[in-house]
């Protein structure tokens, strides 16, 4: 070998050992960069905080901001939410700390002077939208409005409030007083003249929920106007809590309801309707210590999450003493477990369109117990014993996999690929 090839050899090696060490080098930079860089799971995660102070969520957002991406400024019933420069303050520390925000002012009341001073007067929330826009960019997800309309609507005294309306609904200059009335004189109909156990529909119920609860309360009205996306917190009803307009649900997981049950509730009705939806974990007790055990609250956002949830939150109230509100250390250990499961191992995917429980057309019926009340004005009806006998063998037999959905011609059943489609009213597995 000529002394020139030899030269020639030695410079090719040493070049390629150069690029090798340079290429090692990148890769071990690049590592370190990401290592230092919290995941971003397909998922928000994160506390809906309801203390009283700036100070408070400021201390919360230092406790939680490595193992979670969303801030839940839940205070709509505390003084705090009135305060504009108090909520950009606490909504600016959030992002700044990586999390994206929900932000909850309250409700706008339209019998209370200047609709309680609800977004401070302002006639138009196009302002605020791009206020906010500017301010947080795409970590500005939305507006939290009112709270648990479909519960409400389930546990309502309705007979107490029609004892002391009388005849006076049909007086009233405001439609939804009318379609009360109707109600009422449907429930004359039926239960006092005996025409018939119970209804074939309950249509004018599911109207008058859509119509005068969600889409045309004022605050509704001005929140879709100026295309703000919503969102709220219910435990039931959850069907016509979209159709009535807002964009994404959280499911309650407490109470000690079944959790299965409540998750396919509105999973089923989001993927029908094309919307988004998530859970928040609240109390179990009414009393301190008011939430489940850390171990039950992963378990919970474990389900969430493999049934394909795309908020998983957890209800931070009271602030009664607790430098943390509600939450404790074992619930914080269990936030960070499942930050960790869910960014850095395998989990199975329970979400895909398996199996679908088809219930009546506009039957509201709460589903929590077997005496619960369908939209609030009825007891139970010929229809409500054989839908909890298959949808309780259903949810044993599917568990989070099942959705359960309704006849409705706007969404069919059958706009969706499920593998098994069962109905009411037919034979379940198992």
């Amino acid at each position: 070998m000529s002394s020139a090839k030899r030269v020639r050899k030695f410079l090719i090696s040493a070049v390629l050992i150069v690029i090798l060490a340079v290429s090692m080098l990148a890769v071990y930079i690049s590592y370190s960069n990401v290592s230092q860089v919290k995941a971003d799971p397909d998922v928000y995660v994160g506390v809906a905080f309801a203390g009283n102070t700036t100070a408070e969520a400021k201390q919360l957002i230092d406790k939680v901001k490595d193992y979670t991406n969303l801030f839940v400024f839940a205070t709509g019933g505390n003084p705090i939410s009135t305060n504009q420069s108090a909520i950009e303050e606490i909504c600016d520390y959030a992002v700044a700390n990586g999390l994206s925000v929900i932000v909850n002012v309250g409700v706008k009341d339209a019998t209370k002077p200047s609709g309680w001073n609800w977004f401070w007067q302002q006639s138009s929330l196009d302002a605020i939208k791009q206020r906010w826009t500017q301010m947080w960019g795409n970590k500005f997800l939305g507006i939290y409005y009112n709270d648990e309309p479909g519960g409400i609507q389930l546990d309502a005294t309705w007979r107490q409030f029609y004892e002391r309306a009388a005849g006076r609904l049909n007086e009233t200059d405001f439609p939804a007083g009318h379609a009360l009335d109707d109600i009422r004189q449907k429930l004359l109909n039926y239960v006092d003249n005996g025409t018939k156990l119970t209804p074939d529909d309950y249509e004018i119920e599911a109207d008058f929920f859509m119509q005068y609860v969600i889409t045309q309360d004022p605050g509704f009205e001005n929140l879709t106007a100026s295309g703000i996306l919503t969102f709220t917190s219910d435990y039931g009803l959850y069907w016509w809590d979209y159709k009535g307009g807002y964009n994404t649900i959280f499911t309650e997981l407490g109470w000690n309801d079944s959790v299965a049950e409540q998750i396919d509730l509105v999973k089923g009705a989001a993927r029908l309707q094309d919307k988004d939806w998530g859970t928040i974990i609240t109390w179990k007790y009414y009393n301190p210590p008011y939430l489940d055990t850390g171990e039950e609250i992963y378990k919970q956002m474990m389900m969430s999450y493999q049934a394909g949830a795309k908020y998983i939150t957890i209800f931070n109230y009271p602030y009664d003493g607790g430098a943390y509100g509600t939450l404790t250390d074992e619930h914080f250990a269990a936030m960070q477990k499942f930050w960790n499961t869910i960014t850095t191992k395998h989990v199975t995917d329970l979400s895909s369109p398996t199996a679908a429980l088809v219930l009546p057309k506009n039957f509201g019926w709460g589903l929590r117990n077997p005496n619960d009340t369908i939209w609030g004005f009825w007891l139970t009806d010929n229809r409500t014993q054989q839908t909890a006998l298959v949808t309780s063998k259903l949810l044993a037999y599917y568990g989070v996999s099942l959705d359960i959905v309704y006849e409705d011609s706007a969404y069919p059943v059958t706009g969706v690929n499920y593998q098994h489609v069962y109905y009411w009213n037919s034979t379940a597995p198992g």
